[in-house]
């Protein structure tokens, strides 16, 4: 995947809404509007707590989190799914609507094995972090952060609404700031470790091993081909070079 430089523009949205990212808002606000009727018993047993998945074998957990959240914070669902529209609208136009699903479940469901991992770990912040319940679809939507940062990495985002910072810095404050509260035994761990796991997870499998090996084949079949044209005195195509022709 390469990135590409956009040309200087102001605008808000990314267009017209795509199938996936539709269906994926209204499924969270169905949920949503179900947690407000029953608020315990859709987070008891659709979100995120390792204590449930590995003492009660709740497996559908890491699955079903990512389409609740607080039902007494409006806010968290707004943003969460004005960011799945802002930056998933262009990701699934570009890749289509299979891949994108693909993605932004790999990226969800990883989050949540990084949660998983994570309250095992031999610290006070994980033992909390074992009997707490995590919700919401930040994870899918921080992987979603990370490839758009990827492929635009000059777009500008507007940190807090207020500072223009690139793509790429922004992702990699948002990371810092996951990563610090993460291991942070006072910030409550539970969130951020999402958040994190996310960033990771979606780098891992758009830059992972796999593709950072075809990225690899791809620059010495580029290299070859450039060896050959400066062999037979043959120019890239793309310019004119009137002083220098072959026919």
């Amino acid at each position: 995947m390469r990135p590409y430089p956009s040309s200087t523009a102001i605008s808000f949205g990314p267009g017209p809404i795509t199938p996936a990212v539709r269906l994926i808002i209204i499924v969270n606000v169905a949920m949503f509007l179900v947690t407000l009727v029953a608020p315990a018993l859709t987070v008891g047993w659709l979100g995120l707590s390792p204590a449930d998945v590995f003492g009660r074998g709740y497996l559908w957990q890491p699955f079903t989190y990512l389409f609740v959240h607080a039902p007494r914070s409006i806010g968290h669902i707004l943003f969460n799914m004005l960011a799945v529209w802002m930056f998933g609208v262009e990701l699934e136009r570009r890749w289509g609507t299979p891949f994108f699903v693909k993605y932004y479940f790999v990226c969800g469901v990883g989050a949540a094995a990084c949660t998983l991992v994570a309250a095992l770990l031999p610290f006070e912040a994980a033992s909390r972090l074992y009997y707490t319940t995590t919700i919401g679809a930040s994870g899918a939507v921080y992987g979603l952060l990370m490839a758009w940062a990827l492929i635009f990495p000059y777009r500008e985002i507007l940190f807090m609404f207020i500072f223009p910072l690139k793509a790429r810095v922004f992702v990699l404050i948002i990371g810092a700031i996951a990563f610090l509260s993460a291991v942070s035994a006072a910030g409550g761990p539970v969130a951020s470790v999402a958040h994190l796991g996310g960033l990771v997870v979606g780098w891992l499998y758009l830059k992972g091993p796999g593709n950072l090996l075809l990225e690899l084949r791809r620059q010495m079949a580029r290299r070859k081909m450039d060896r050959l044209r400066r062999r037979f005195n043959v120019h890239r195509g793309g310019r004119d070079y009137w002083n220098d022709r072959i026919h």
